[in-house]
């Protein structure tokens, strides 16, 4: 007989509904890396991260970035893409999502079956039971709420380490420049020293100077050379650290850095505006609010586990049948075969009375009674972390309102000290070195006066060449302590292209010697 139509399309929508429910727990965490990008570029104003799914994406972008020489910008990205650490790091929102996806799907049903044998043979006692813990149905969005916020919170936090990856790739790339710099200073200051060495020796030809003035130059001369040593050895561990963070295996003088120290910036900045800025946009803090959100979700739901597990199914027993007793197969065939008028067996079925052929169905409820665990301990595990976490914000947020105002005064004492090193130190030095040889020239001052002179003159140049190096090197301070990239936390335009006071630079100084 055919099947009623209502009945098989039951069937087929129970089957679809069942095939949707065992088919739907896919991890797709593609959005979520997007997220991520979307938050580092208003972090840090680089458009490119390193996507799990396209390994090799970026590395003809790297290559390119190289070869034409390294800015500071273009190192942030090439340690965006390219940092092994941040890459590994990227790896957890791939879990999180996974996390999330777990937490709302149901239980697995259970199943259970038992099977006992009479003793006395015939057919066993069978026990079967179906049963669902309904509980996943209260549990589940609170579930699915807590992992939601975990997701955030680790797409929040692998945000915040990639714009701290980001500013560290700059600083180092401003370590770089500055210790380049002193190398080439150094080197600048050795022909100095010569220039001091070729007079003195000059001086003695024409009868006007003595050994001794030679002596003491050339001691100064040394005093450079070893200055030039070290500045290289500076050089190339900075370009090393630099190469680490870029996550380049190359050989790192091969780096090629194609901008000087950016120069300090003519405007200043208010600590008040940058202070808010950094309360809304600081990444660490989003992601601890999201913690702090997740850890509230996570005491609702202990707070629903106190009846763990409540199922319900069916259950179906069959009771035991014993083998039959007291036929006599032979007279049952003699009086069958009489009745029927030729040989007949006997009926195999068994008689009234012979067999208990009862079975019995029904529904089914198990429950887990709280009576020595009520998830208290639980409970008041998950007030705590919720506590602790309303506290870390709290004291974060307390922490930033410093740091702001460190950075700021930070970057406003190392800009002014550029600036001032740039417009009065080394002219002042300069001026003193030439008035100094002038003066030994003519006969009017010993050769004490010029070493006294030029030392003061090579040590203005280092103090200078750190000073430039310091003030490019707060600017990525102050990017990772408000969260924003430099172009944003410059006041809002009035219309005029930004104030800046270009410092005179080492090379601006003539050098007495050098062609």
């Amino acid at each position: 007989m055919p099947t009623p139509p209502a009945p098989r399309a039951a069937r087929l929508a129970l089957l679809t509904a069942l095939g949707t429910l065992c088919g739907c727990a896919t991890v797709d965490p593609g959005p979520d890396f997007e997220r991520v990008g979307t938050h580092v570029a208003r972090a840090t104003g680089q458009t490119q991260l390193f996507d799990p799914r396209q390994m090799q994406a970026g590395q003809d972008w790297i290559t390119a970035a190289l070869a034409d020489g390294l800015t500071a910008s273009e190192a942030a990205q090439i340690a965006l893409l390219n940092n092994p650490t941040l890459q590994g790091a990227l790896y957890r929102i791939g879990m999180a999502r996974a996390d999330l996806v777990q937490a709302g799907l149901l239980s697995n049903p259970t199943l259970g079956l038992a099977l006992r044998l009479p003793s006395a043979g015939g057919l066993a006692n069978l026990d079967f039971d179906l049963a669902q813990n309904i509980a996943d149905l209260w549990q589940i969005p609170v579930r699915e709420r807590a992992a939601a916020r975990n997701l955030e919170q680790t797409i929040l936090q692998i945000a915040h380490l990639a714009a701290r990856t980001a500013a560290d790739a700059k600083a180092a790339c401003y370590e770089a420049g500055g210790a380049a710099r002193r190398l080439a200073i150094t080197r600048e200051n050795l022909a100095v020293s010569e220039t001091v060495v070729d007079l003195t020796r000059l001086r003695r030809r024409a009868g006007a100077g003595s050994e001794l003035d030679v002596n003491l130059a050339q001691g100064v001369l040394l005093q450079a050379e070893l200055a030039v040593k070290r500045a290289r050895l500076a050089e190339a561990t900075a370009m090393r650290s630099l190469a680490t963070i870029l996550g380049l295996a190359d050989d790192p003088q091969r780096i090629r850095l194609a901008e000087p120290l950016p120069l300090p910036p003519g405007d200043t900045f208010d600590p008040d505006r940058l202070t808010a800025l950094a309360l809304d946009r600081r990444l660490d803090l989003q992601a601890l609010r999201a913690a702090v959100a997740s850890a509230d979700e996570r005491l609702q739901l202990q707070r629903l586990r106190v009846f763990p597990t409540l199922s319900v199914g069916v259950a179906f027993e069959r009771e035991a049948r014993e083998r039959a007793t007291g036929r006599n197969f032979v007279v049952e065939t003699a009086l069958a075969s009489a009745a029927a008028g030729q040989l007949t067996p006997p009926d195999p079925k068994p008689r009234a009375g012979d067999l208990n052929t009862d079975f019995v169905i029904g529904p089914m409820i198990a429950l887990e009674l709280p009576l020595f665990d009520q998830n208290q301990a639980r409970i008041a595990r998950a007030g705590y972390e919720l506590a602790q976490r309303q506290r870390l914000l709290e004291g974060l947020e307390r922490s930033v309102r410093q740091e702001v105002r460190q950075a700021t005064d930070q970057a406003r004492t190392a800009w002014e000290l550029a600036r001032f090193y740039a417009e009065k130190v080394v002219p002042q030095a300069h001026r003193s070195l030439e008035m100094s040889r002038d003066s030994y020239r003519a006969g009017k001052s010993s050769i004490l006066s010029v070493l006294d002179a030029e030392r003061a003159y090579l040590a203005a140049r280092q103090d200078q060449a750190a000073a430039l190096q310091q003030a490019a090197a707060v600017v990525p301070v102050l990017e990772r302590t408000v969260g924003l990239p430099l172009a944003d936390l410059l006041p809002p335009s009035d219309g005029k292209p930004p104030t800046t006071t270009r410092p005179t630079t080492i090379t601006d100084v003539p050098i007495e010697g050098q062609s």
